[in-house]
């Protein structure tokens, strides 16, 4: 019913856009040694013209603090805050992926200034941080409430309250990070500092589907203290809002009738934690709208 799509090509836009899912989609820019990062966030804006997104909202968006110029950082904030202060300034950036990542803003050296190095995109006047990847955004004054941040594996208390007071969102992808193999993310930490949680897959590049019931899974796994009932939250109604859908995510007057059906063996008592258990695609099916 509802799709955040990050993309570096734009070409899901025109299948989204027939396909009438509701959808935000993410222009994703890389760049770490760029000499005109304007003129890249340019040619983004006009390569999101060119695709025709009406009706779906389209936004730029930076990779992650490895891969990004602060220039380019600077340059899409300034997009967006061209675009207001609505839905249409969220971003998303993948940030606190890595141990290899937390190497590279606090000393500068370690695997991805090497990768760096050997793209030949090392930029040597790269200004090395000396802080956390939080720390590092907040800087650059790029996080705010309508931010998503993706990952945060390698989140520390001090960057968990420092997104808590920003009002950004965490989107974890537990089977994405296991997959890659950087580890866990601190689930229950990210509920227990007051964050705001959604879920998504990282796409079929680190994940073995886009069923988010199997996501969901995973993170009950993790964090098996948390109530069932925070997780199906997070796997709907904060993720609708996050996106910008106040449409979307709950069964109640004025929402969305995108609704899917789970069929619950007989013998289930407690159908919320069935529900993160891992459904299978089988077992769901959508349910016709009914228009008066």
């Amino acid at each position: 019913a509802l799709v955040g799509e990050v993309s570096n090509t734009l070409v899901t836009v025109p299948l989204l856009r027939e396909s009438g899912t509701g959808a935000r989609v993410f222009h994703e820019l890389l760049g770490f040694s760029v000499p005109d990062a304007p003129a890249r966030v340019r040619a983004s804006r006009e390569s999101i013209a060119a695709s025709r997104p009406d009706p779906l909202p389209v936004t730029p968006a930076p990779h992650a603090p490895y891969s990004v110029a602060p220039e380019l950082f600077a340059a899409i904030r300034q997009e967006l805050g061209a675009a207001g202060a609505g839905a249409e300034t969220i971003t998303t950036v993948h940030l606190g992926e890595s141990g290899e990542e937390v190497e590279l803003l606090r000393a500068g050296t370690g695997p991805w200034r090497t990768l760096l190095e050997e793209l030949g995109v090392w930029n040597p006047s790269w200004p090395v941080p000396g802080t956390s990847p939080v720390a590092y955004l907040d800087a650059l004054g790029f996080l705010d409430a309508r931010t998503l941040v993706v990952h945060g594996v390698q989140f520390t208390a001090d960057d968990l309250a420092r997104l808590r007071t920003i009002g950004a969102t965490v989107v974890s992808c537990p089977r994405s990070n296991r997959f890659v193999g950087v580890g866990d993310p601190p689930l229950a930490a990210f509920y227990e500092a007051g964050l705001p949680v959604a879920f998504g897959t990282d796409s079929l590049a680190s994940a073995d589907d886009l069923n988010l019931f199997s996501e969901v899974a995973q993170a009950r796994v993790l964090a098996p203290r948390v109530p069932a009932s925070v997780l199906l939250r997070s796997a709907t109604l904060t993720g609708a809002a996050a996106l910008g859908f106040t449409d979307h995510g709950a069964i109640e007057p004025g929402r969305r009738a995108a609704l899917i059906a789970v069929r619950v063996p007989p013998d289930v008592t407690d159908v919320e934690e069935y529900l993160v258990g891992g459904v299978r695609p089988a077992h769901v099916d959508w349910v016709p709208s009914q228009v008066a």
